[in-house]
């Protein structure tokens, strides 16, 4: 945006507007840049033009916790320029970023003549601010203690259940090997697949309550991995009487976390089939790819994503006219591939469908080749 149009500017008389815009410097900072750090000396009052800023405070650990963000038409640094105490948490671009800065002897020199609406202006702005960001870090507070409490549930669960899963593992490999026809062999199969998804599911959320994900990349053929997802799911599908299909390009290859790839698409499908409000429920997912991309969608005829949830819908604990579930599975889903490089979007039309897209990045087959080959070096 254009520094004279900016909120902060308007406040003034146009000679006290002209004034300041003639002593802002206007900067590009790039994504991640510190703009101030915590307890640093106040300088400068900052205009946001372009970008977003994100405010930390340091936490435990020597980590950082977010508070607040500033936008376009934002201007922040007030507190300190105004009362000329030390900043009271981190300043970080948080993608490329434009602003404009005014120095704090320039300011408090304008602001000691300015009119009295200005002042009143200014701090209506400022307790505006003021609340916004207590709701934000209240809220935030609110989500770490869900998320810990997450943490501890499931890794109970985990100790819990390592040892009965065990018990049917080891009693459906017995059966294997007491019936060797085919249809036995491949329920025994899909019986220990299942037992190493739930766990899989169960370190899944542990990971995300802890705000990590751990990749075991390997290169994965998406037709053949959309294959073995219908394998897993096709009793599933029978007794709920969906109509799943895959149509998958052959030449598909990605360098993933196979089983994360498929809880994704666990989490994405099973909401579809949880929405269906009635028998005859389709959904196809599709995969195509380009040079640098490969994507796969995944549509159904449900009826579509409320409008109370679209905005917030990859959001932890958000959920919507289910009797059962904890409203991670989508935030969950785009944390696996946020750490995959990729991209997760979605688009929704009432009582029509809903289509997700999921992107991944192209990799070459030399360059998967070279990484396999050091991660077994490395081995």
């Amino acid at each position: 945006m254009d520094l004279a149009s900016h909120r902060f500017i308007s406040y003034f008389d146009i000679p006290e507007a002209q004034q300041l815009c003639d002593l802002a410097v206007v900067e590009q900072f790039a994504d991640q840049t510190i703009i101030f750090e915590e307890g640093e000396d106040p300088s400068f009052l900052y205009l946001v033009l372009e970008g977003q800023v994100e405010f930390k405070k340091q936490a435990p650990l020597n980590q950082y916790q977010t508070v607040a963000l500033a936008k376009a038409n934002d201007f922040f640094g007030e507190f300190g320029v105004l009362d000329g105490q030390p900043r009271s948490a981190r300043a970080m671009a948080a993608g490329q970023v434009k602003l404009a800065k005014i120095s704090r002897p320039d300011l408090m020199e304008i602001l000691s003549n300015a009119k009295g609406k200005v002042i009143l202006n200014l701090f209506s702005y400022i307790i505006h601010h003021l609340r916004v960001t207590t709701d934000q870090y209240v809220n935030q507070l609110v989500h770490k203690e869900k998320m810990e409490l997450v943490g501890e549930m499931v890794n109970t669960i985990l100790h819990d259940f390592r040892s009965p899963f065990t018990g049917i593992q080891l009693s459906s490999t017995m059966l294997k090997e007491m019936h060797p026809d085919e249809e036995t062999q491949e329920w025994c199969d899909l019986i220990s697949m299942q037992i190493q998804r739930m766990l899989g599911m169960a370190e899944e959320v542990l990971e995300f309550a802890k705000g990590t994900t751990v990749l075991y990349r390997k290169p994965v053929t998406v037709a053949k991995m959309l294959q073995h997802f219908e394998k897993l799911n096709r009793v599933y599908f029978q007794s709920t009487q969906v109509d799943f299909s895959v149509k998958a390009d052959e030449k598909c290859i990605i360098y993933v976390d196979e089983n994360k790839l498929i809880r994704v698409l666990q989490n994405l499908v099973g909401n579809a089939v949880e929405a269906f409000e009635k028998p005859g429920g389709k959904i196809i997912v599709t995969a195509t790819g380009t040079q640098e991309w490969v994507k796969i969608a995944i549509a159904d005829n449900g009826p579509g994503i409320p409008d109370a949830i679209r905005e917030h819908l990859f959001d932890a604990f958000v959920t919507y006219g289910k009797r059962s579930g904890t409203g991670l599975g989508t935030a969950i889903a785009k944390s696996i591939i946020d750490a995959h490089g990729g991209k997760i979007e979605f688009k929704s039309i009432p009582q029509e469908g809903t289509t997700f897209y999921i992107l991944l990045p192209q990799t070459q087959r030399s360059e998967m080749q070279a990484e396999v080959a050091e991660e077994v070096k490395l081995n």
